[in-house]
């Protein structure tokens, strides 16, 4: 039986792309030299798409060009660079990387949330630059005695509220619905979470639906004490409105893995001092990275093997 044709739009792993190319006839799309002729000559034949947000977004446009397309492989837990309903509309199955990633998300989301409220990369700058013999570094807000609401309480926000419960803090949530099976203390809007709380950790899924869910309103709400961390998805805040903010001290600090416009980030954001900034690193360890990847592989292997793709999104089943 003729192998598969499957195509790359943008560079993934060498672990991912050397699989790929074990069971399947693997086309890099970066690699052309004239994608558009490349897309009418072998659109035609492409049934499959391994894709991360490199590759930017994949909608009817691309779809267009691949009338034999029968899945889309997606890499990460967020696929909101995909656009899973006209998919859906199309026949075309999509698929993502959920549950592999849920820890060391958790894990970072706890890091970042120390660092920012503890002022770590601060003061690690302040001894690097050989301030310490002048005087001790300034004294910290601390994580005692604080609430924290998580807005986005699925596997990860259950994740990141299970190691809360080790710090002994008080933790609150805002979903879609309220949690039969979950003690937490349920807020039904984002803004009455904020106000309850003193600490927001924001892990809703990207998409129009949540794009600047954090906004003045809630940054208000959150007050003058208020911490925001946001690992979910940079369109989720209102940068703008977050920058304001800080600057004026609307809230106290703010600690960020993703950004709006990644891999940009505005410069008004990295000259704050109370701004903890990351590189979008929550699932970035090799442990964790090569799972996501090996996700890929098996949803397509799966789904060209009997039709039953292993992590299906919700939209297209």
């Amino acid at each position: 039986m003729p192998k598969i044709d499957i195509l790359m739009p943008a560079p993934m792993s060498p672990e991912v792309i050397s699989a790929l190319d074990d069971h399947f006839i693997l086309h890099r799309l970066w690699k052309q030299p004239d994608a558009s002729k490349f897309l009418n000559k072998t659109g035609p034949h492409i049934r499959g798409l391994a894709v991360s947000t490199l590759a930017g977004r994949i909608d009817h446009a691309l779809f267009d060009r691949l009338p034999a397309l029968e899945i889309v492989a997606n890499f990460g837990v967020g696929y909101d660079n995909v656009d899973a309903r006209g998919a859906a509309s199309r026949g075309i199955m999509v698929t993502n990387t959920p549950g592999v990633l849920d820890d060391e998300v958790a894990d970072l989301t706890l890091g970042l949330l120390l660092a920012t409220i503890r002022r770590i990369p601060q003061a690690e700058r302040y001894l690097r630059d050989g301030l310490w013999p002048t005087g001790s570094f300034p004294l910290s807000p601390t994580l005692r005695g604080r609430r924290v609401g998580i807005l986005g309480l699925g596997a990860i926000g259950k994740a990141v509220a299970r190691r809360l419960d080790g710090f002994g803090v008080e933790i609150a949530y805002h979903g879609r619905a309220r949690q039969a099976d979950v003690a937490y203390d349920y807020y039904e809007t984002p803004v009455a979470l904020a106000k309850a709380c003193d600490v927001l950790i924001a892990i809703v899924p990207g998409g129009a639906a949540t794009r600047h869910l954090v906004n003045a309103d809630i940054l208000t709400a959150l007050g003058s004490d208020g911490v925001l961390i946001n690992v979910a998805r940079g369109s989720v805040v209102d940068e703008m409105a977050l920058f304001a903010a800080l600057r004026s001290g609307t809230i106290l600090g703010a600690g960020l893995d993703v950004f709006e416009n990644e891999p940009n980030v505005p410069a008004a954001l990295l000259d704050l001092p109370n701004v903890v900034v990351l590189p979008h690193i929550g699932s970035a360890s090799v442990k964790t990275r090569a799972a996501m990847g090996q996700l890929v592989v098996d949803n397509l292997l799966a789904w060209f093997d009997g039709g039953k793709p292993v992590t299906p999104v919700p939209e297209t089943t």
